[in-house]
């Protein structure tokens, strides 16, 4: 979990097995838990929300690539050496690939540097996923990235499962819940090939 989220908590309702006619629970979490999808409202006041997200962003052609574990930073440089010419949705898989499902967080994760994110836009991405429970170097203090990003309508799906997709094309399908007014919301996000 990323620090500063709230808590997850699941709890019982109601119980079978306490004579309940059916088992009903109750889970309280933040919106970036796990795998999610940023929508502008996320760093912008007047931004759209996640139930205002285009489903033809969420839905359609995705292009995996992969940085070497030596990359923490995937920069507008390592991304032009990379085959994008007609990619609408990017999906990044790094050495983050290797602890997104574990337990403990990793600080010193591999992010989109924010050159990197201008270059995407340039390009005329709809969508750029990543591996991890941030696009966003951590502790940046500035979020460049993410703004970058946002401001121009460009959906971001964080802590993504790239662990066994290989670089290529795909069909992407992610639905974030269609919660209306929030920032954010937890999706379930599939690659076809």
């Amino acid at each position: 979990m990323y620090p500063g989220n709230p808590e997850i908590r699941i709890e019982p309702h109601s119980e079978v097995s306490k004579g309940a006619s059916s088992n009903l629970s109750r889970r309280a979490f933040g919106w970036h838990t796990g795998t999610h999808v940023d929508a502008p409202k996320h760093f912008f006041d007047a931004g759209s929300t996640v139930d205002r997200l285009p489903l033809d962003a969420l839905i359609g052609p995705a292009r995996v690539i992969e940085f070497a574990p030596e990359v923490r930073s995937v920069s507008a440089d390592d991304l032009r050496s990379r085959r994008l010419d007609g990619a609408e949705r990017v999906l990044i898989r790094t050495r983050n690939s290797t602890f997104v499902t574990k337990g403990d967080f990793h600080a010193d994760y591999t992010y989109l540097a924010p050159d990197g994110a201008e270059y995407l836009a340039s390009l005329g991405v709809c969508l750029v996923g990543v591996d991890y429970l941030s696009v966003e170097q951590f502790h940046s203090g500035h979020h460049k990235t993410h703004r970058t990003l946002l401001e121009r309508g460009i959906v971001i799906v964080e802590g993504l499962d790239l662990s066994e997709a290989e670089p290529g094309d795909y069909s992407f399908y992610c639905l974030p819940l269609r919660l209306e007014g929030l920032d954010g919301a937890p999706a379930r996000a599939v690659l076809v090939q």
